[in-house]
């Protein structure tokens, strides 16, 4: 009785995850002023990456109305060769292990050669396999404590896991998708930051 009334506790947050997922889908996807709300966040972005030490950072390529962490990244590439000590910084795109469902970062500049993957996401083409010390996550929901909602693939929990030393996770998403009640499970592991179109929204303070 008790393992049955488990497995539909289960079913029923899954279910309302789901719908959860499909309803932020949405809002961001008709988000009036995405554009300017974008504009923003790489504001945010460049000014938070002042100081950090990172040379290889780990990104995505957005689809579904996410946020575009790339043009930041361009700048923050460039930015790094106008130092007084010039720097070598590199940027990486994921790639898809379709066996073990988990993502290798290559290195993606403009221009570089692209094909999509298994899942219709461009990744970059026989680039240099990269290792990021930072990387930037999208998020389509996020709460309080630094736990994030994706889209349920379980991509980023098992590289994070695999992945030694652990990266410094920043998640990126539009305030629009902060969800006041979210129960993390307890294979959820929290972000290390947050950022929004109005700043840092973890850690706080």
């Amino acid at each position: 009785m008790d393992k049955a009334h488990g497995e539909e506790r289960a079913a029923t947050a899954s279910f309302l995850k789901g719908q959860l997922r499909a309803a932020l889908i949405e809002q961001r996807l008709n988000l009036p002023d995405r554009l300017q709300r974008a504009e923003l966040l790489q504001r945010v972005m460049r000014i938070w990456l002042v100081g950090r030490p990172d040379t290889v950072i780990g990104a995505y390529w957005p689809i579904k109305g996410e946020f575009d962490p790339l043009p930041a990244l361009h700048r923050w590439k460039e930015d790094g060769e106008l130092l007084a000590q010039p720097q070598r910084r590199r940027i990486g795109l994921p790639v898809v292990n379709r066996e073990h469902k988990t993502l290798t970062f290559h290195a993606w500049y403009p221009g570089c050669p692209m094909e999509n993957d298994a899942y219709d996401i461009p990744k970059p083409k026989d680039t240099e396999l990269i290792v990021p010390t930072l990387l930037f996550v999208p998020c389509l929901g996020y709460s309080a404590g630094g736990y994030r909602l994706g889209y349920g693939g379980g991509f980023y929990d098992r590289t994070l896991a695999a992945l030694q030393p652990r990266p410094f996770t920043v998640g990126l998403g539009f305030g629009q998708g902060f969800i006041e009640e979210f129960e993390p499970e307890a294979h959820d592991l929290p972000l290390d930051a947050i950022l929004n179109d109005n700043g840092v929204v973890w850690p706080v303070g």
